[in-house]
């Protein structure tokens, strides 16, 4: 069978690779997809093809994308989960360093001077006091989102010589063993933002995290506090963080998303964007989705969707049913009554769900007519049925 594969940016061929032209056929201009691989493009304005099985984001975030349009069309998103970790870790290090050393300000100060080489020594020596900082051992960081992206700043902190405090309540148990055991824990958000001397944030922009760091939230910090964001923007409050810069309750602001307001402030340090800009980085969330959209539209497996429940059976028989349906009773009994009637035998078969869509897989022995897809398809609640 041959997938025909959308790209709705540009997609590292490292990863592509993993798509053997010989059963995908991958272009920018698809009419008819079964699947999509973007980064950033925003599809939420597009219009979904109803040929569309899956959405593979090349990056961590999925706010460009209509989760809950793509749920009710029973079409399954994933991403890549860490594959770009280490380039955000080194940036959250490297913001760091920046933001105590002065570096901005200082190169700014560097690339303006004039006169002879000997006058620029001259103002060298006598304006290098204005850019004094500070060094990062012994201070405290607080790491605020413990996925693989905050683990991996946290040991890095504490081998930099640093205290650190994490702060996440949904932390994996996989995470949680990664953890350097000198990683403290937190009681809550509040004693994290009382006890740091830099703050790091990795994670999503939902409702409880937007505007998380406010101007409330800034009065509980420590005074001449680092604040860093590569996770995303709107979980920092611009306007309550310039206030706190200007008052002096905080040193500095590093960020990866420039404003006009942000950019004419001297003491921020805003990046365009780049935390997961390298090439590595690249490479490595477009080959974990596409090894995750193949495995989805050749098996049925699921495996770090944001929609979807994760799915894998080892593959037996025939033929192979990969079902998304509504999370209600039945729906696998409907499933085997209608296999019955054509003595379909189930060899075997999983199910999960997750909160309001659920998904099934079946191998059976024989093959299916036409009528009986049909009728499957039909079941109230069945949101996408696929024979493989």
């Amino acid at each position: 069978m041959t997938y025909s594969i959308q790209t709705l940016n540009n997609i590292s061929d490292k990863g592509l690779e993993f798509l053997p032209a010989a059963n995908y056929v991958i272009s920018d201009e698809a009419q008819n997809p079964d699947a999509i691989l973007l980064r950033s493009f925003k599809m939420h304005n597009m219009e979904i093809p109803a040929s569309l099985k899956a959405v593979g984001r090349a990056g961590a975030g999925v706010n460009n994308i209509p989760l809950d349009k793509m749920t009710e069309a029973g079409v399954v998103v994933f991403n890549a989960p860490g594959a770009n970790s280490n380039a955000v870790k080194e940036l959250v290090i490297a913001g760091m360093l920046m933001a105590c050393r002065n570096l901005v300000l200082a190169r700014d100060f560097a690339i303006n001077l004039e006169g002879t080489d000997d006058e620029i020594t001259k103002q060298v020596e006598a304006g290098k006091k204005n850019f004094g900082g500070f060094e990062l051992p012994g201070r405290t960081l607080g790491v605020v989102g413990l996925g693989a992206i905050g683990v991996l700043v946290a040991n890095a902190a504490i081998s930099l010589g640093m205290r650190v405090i994490g702060f996440d309540p949904l932390i994996s148990i996989d995470k949680a063993w990664e953890l350097d055991a000198h990683v403290e824990k937190a009681r809550d958000i509040n004693h994290l933002l009382q006890e740091a001397d830099f703050i790091t944030f990795h994670v999503p922009l939902v409702d409880a995290t937007k505007d998380l760091i406010n101007a409330d939230s800034l009065q509980m910090m420590k005074d001449n506090v680092v604040v860093l964001n590569f996770a995303r923007n709107g979980i920092v409050n611009d306007e309550a963080v310039c206030a706190a810069l200007d008052s002096g309750k905080v040193y500095a602001y590093v960020c990866d998303f420039p404003s006009n307001l942000l950019n004419n402030h001297q003491r921020v340090i805003a990046l365009p964007h780049l935390g997961a800009s390298t090439a590595e980085a690249e490479e490595n969330c477009a080959i974990m989705v596409a090894n995750e959209v193949r495995s989805y539209l050749e098996q049925g497996t699921i495996k770090n969707s944001v929609n979807m429940p994760e799915i894998d059976l080892p593959r037996l028989g025939e033929t192979r049913l990969s079902m998304i349906h509504k999370n209600i009773p039945d729906m696998v009994g409907q499933v085997s009554h209608i296999l019955g009637k054509v003595h379909a035998n189930i060899i075997h078969m999983v199910n999960n769900s997750r909160d309001d869509v659920a998904v099934t897989v079946m191998d059976i022995e024989s093959s299916l007519d036409e009528a009986t897809q049909n009728e499957l398809a039909g079941i109230e609640g069945m949101l996408r049925l696929r024979v493989l």
